[in-house]
């Protein structure tokens, strides 16, 4: 199983373990270990590179080339993976590779020989153990905006002068959606033009083209093989197909000397690759190198971070580039940045972007980014929503969302805030206006404002509309129709900014004051649950005047956190008691109260099992994020903070190597689950790091 967080006190890594992320050979060597990590390489248009630790797939998700045809989405899985076969000089092969097959079947076995693996900043290093004398070390990294990776070889120990060594390279590959799975046949061989040491390939006329391409002096045999049953055990663990069938096109023979790159290069599309295959193949490479190398630095310098000063804030940062990515421009906007919001599978998620843009841009320092970003999600706004969800296959957005538009004003606001930049607020200030009146007026899935209490009412049946949107078949698992709390509070949040920014622009603030006012007068009043001492969740639930749900979760967090002036400070120490002794766990919070009627305590497993227990107790790191800014209200202690921080931090180091998965299990021991790389649990982890480094700086 995954990566556990126990309850009891355990020692702590220094910082600097989180920035020099190395497993060494007890865990490396340990199959049942290795096969539980999983690393990650993106390169900023939705395209990635990811498998195990030991290089099996244990996802249908991984691949060395997943490329996005249509960035950020359409994601293609081409090439899973790539054995390597290393001769001796006495005739003795070693297979590096390894396999899990149907019944688990572990063939090969060249895990024996992986001794370390390493971040080199985001880069994967894995270096096996060949001989007493002999290592060899690869790494894997892409180009940034293109849908290629690098597999570079280099070979240490040896003396110069001793005899080269063969190096076989085994590549295995697919054609298909990366939610997919392909079933192989006797009769189905993929197209493949090879000329020496490239070759060009297709599944089958008119599928996604894709390259292999290595140096001079190899030479590419064609096969034409497929392997049977692969096993992915995390498919199983989710109650998805878990068997899928690959091919190999063939293989690669090439010599390796000592300390001289071997590399094997991997693109999708009609890319120009003039530079690779010829004299200057390893020479390109190379530089290939130096430009990802460069171009992490930039990244860190643009965050004004110095990795051996603070080591978190260095890896987190890189785990927030990995998230952010390009999007095609939009009626009439320059290209922008969007994010992607979780890897493996997720895309771009107008909610998930909002609430991660603070951490992922702004504690990043890349503000004209995010300004871009904000520019386009606001050209698509549409009956004063924006969207949703960005599908993969459908250029038209979704925007059954009561909330995600709201979070745009808390994101424009931080981002204001950080930058003055009213050059922007006034070009979007119109549009900001539309957005208040059409929640004012009444919008899309019943979303409105009810007059009399000033609140914020939505829900619509068989849709969901806040951020606790599982839903099974035409099964809302949590509904939430009526006036959702932290919907309200975002609402005051917004109506509190647009008078702000109304002032600032000098124009008349009157309408939005008031109606803030109306929201303060009622907020209180209608969402306090004195039985409990916490808030409701929804009031008014299915549009029934005072038919109030009293369960217990998170979401009351956003309204101590984004307008602690709608309650009184006793009433938010109090929610905020009741949250820590029921949701509060070491790897994040719980999405409902253990004692409630409706509570899962399990949540890996089959669809089914899965949603119906994803916000009915499974735990979402994400929210560590609102309970420490409550706790920064209440308590202003930096020691605390970064105590309930510590075992978030460590998840950098456990299930998705340098980055923050999306959930956990609700139970001792908390096992990390669902994506590996969760852009808002790396945000909201970065945001609130970055308020722990800040005070402790001033003291």
């Amino acid at each position: 199983m995954f990566a556990k967080l126990q309850n009891e006190p355990v020692a702590q890594p220094a910082d600097s373990a989180f920035w020099h992320i190395r497993l060494d050979r007890s865990i490396c060597a340990d199959i049942q270990t290795a096969l539980n990590y999983e690393w990650l390489v993106t390169n900023g248009i939705g395209g990635y590179a990811s498998s195990s630790l030991v290089g099996a797939t244990t996802r249908g998700y991984h691949g060395l080339l997943v490329a996005a045809v249509r960035p950020p989405v359409e994601r293609v899985v081409m090439v899973t993976g790539i054995d390597e076969e290393i001769t001796l000089t006495d005739g003795t092969v070693l297979k590096l590779g390894t396999h899990e097959y149907q019944g688990g079947v572990l063939d090969p076995q060249g895990y024996h020989y992986l001794e370390a693996f390493e971040l080199e900043g985001d880069i994967p290093c894995f270096r096996y153990r060949l001989t007493d004398e002999l290592l060899l070390e690869k790494r894997i990294w892409m180009e940034y905006g293109e849908n290629r990776t690098y597999v570079q070889y280099r070979l240490h120990g040896a003396k110069q002068g001793d005899n080269a060594l063969a190096l076989t390279l085994v590549p295995f590959c697919l054609s298909r959606d990366y939610h997919g799975v392909t079933r192989g046949s006797e009769d189905w061989h993929f197209i493949v033009d090879s000329q020496q040491n490239r070759c060009r390939i297709r599944a089958y006329d008119g599928a996604p083209v894709f390259y292999l391409v290595a140096g001079p002096s190899a030479f590419f045999s064609p096969t034409g093989l497929w392997y049977w049953h692969v096993y992915h055990r995390r498919e199983r663990e989710r109650g998805l197909p878990d068997l899928e069938d690959v091919y190999q096109p063939g293989i690669f023979r090439l010599s390796l000397g000592v300390d001289e790159p071997v590399s094997l290069v991997l693109a999708a599309g009609e890319q120009s690759l003039a530079e690779f295959g010829g004299e200057q193949h390893e020479a390109a490479v190379s530089a290939a190198l130096r430009r990802q190398q460069q171009r992490i630095q930039r990244v860190l310098d643009t965050a004004a971070c110095v990795a051996e000063q603070d080591p978190v804030r260095a890896r987190l940062t890189l785990a927030a580039d990995q998230c952010i990515v390009s999007r095609p421009a939009a009626q009439g906007t320059e290209a922008s940045r969007t994010v992607i919001a979780g890897y493996p599978w997720f895309t771009d998620w107008g909610r998930d972007t909002m609430i991660s843009l603070p951490g992922l841009f702004l504690c990043t320092g890349r503000y004209e980014e995010a300004r871009a970003l904000l520019r386009a999600f606001l050209a698509y706004v549409q009956d004063g929503l924006i969207p949703n969800r960005f599908p993969d296959y459908d250029a038209t957005p979704e925007y059954n969302t009561i909330d995600a538009t709201l979070w745009l004003f808390y994101a424009l606001d931080r981002y204001l805030k950080e930058t003055n930049d009213m050059a922007l607020l006034q070009e979007v200030y119109p549009i900001l206006v539309d957005i208040i009146e059409h929640h004012v007026k009444g919008t899309r899935y019943n979303i409105g404002m009810d007059a009399e209490d000033g609140l914020l009412r939505g829900g619509e049946q068989g849709v969901q509309l806040t951020w606790m949107d599982a839903k099974i078949e035409e099964w809302v698992v949590t509904p939430r129709r009526g006036k959702p709390v932290e919907v309200n509070a975002l609402w005051y949040f917004a109506l509190r900014a647009m008078e702000r920014w109304t002032q600032q622009l000098g124009g008349e603030s009157t309408p939005y004051q008031q109606r803030s006012e109306l929201v303060k007068l009622h907020f209180a009043r209608r969402f306090w649950y004195a039985d409990g001492g916490y808030l409701y969740d929804v009031v008014d639930v299915d549009g029934v005047a005072n038919q109030n749900d009293p369960a217990l979760r998170p979401n009351q967090l956003f309204a101590a956190a984004l307008a602690p002036d709608l309650l009184a400070r006793e009433q938010i120490e109090s929610l905020f008691q009741q949250v820590t002794q029921y949701l509060l766990t070491p790897a994040g919070l719980r999405t409902l109260s253990p004692h409630d009627p409706n509570y899962h305590n399990h949540f890996n497993g089959n669809r089914w099992q899965r949603d119906s227990a994803y916000h009915q107790g499974t735990v979402w790191q994400w929210l560590i994020g609102p309970y420490i800014d409550v706790h920064w209200l209440l308590y202003r202690d930096v020691r605390a903070i970064r105590e309930l921080l510590q075992p978030l931090i460590e998840q950098l180091t456990l299930m998705g190597l340098g980055s923050i998965s999306e959930v956990a299990e609700p139970e001792p021991p908390f096992e990390l689950a669902g994506c590996f790389a969760q852009a808002w649990s790396v945000a909201e982890v970065l945001r609130c790091w970055r308020l722990v480094q800040a005070e402790q700086n001033q003291e």
